[in-house]
């Protein structure tokens, strides 16, 4: 298991600071791990999964536009 830090995050993601924080806040994104003090950290492998759903909707999504 690999914890990475915000900065990773927002690369894997494509998100900026200011959504990762919203989308955790709504729920729809995974919640960091608290180190010693304020340090925050992902557990990595709950980004690629948020990664995956992510292209699991999309594809979805393109499969009900061909049916409709």
């Amino acid at each position: 298991m690999r914890l990475i830090k915000l900065t990773e995050v927002m690369n894997q993601t494509a998100l900026g600071h200011s959504s990762v924080y919203k989308y955790m806040k709504e729920g729809l994104f995974p919640k960091p791990v608290t180190q010693i003090g304020r340090s925050k950290a992902w557990v990595e492998s709950e980004v690629q999964e948020w990664i995956l759903d992510k292209i699991e909707q999309r594809d979805n999504d393109e499969e009900l536009q061909i049916v409709g």
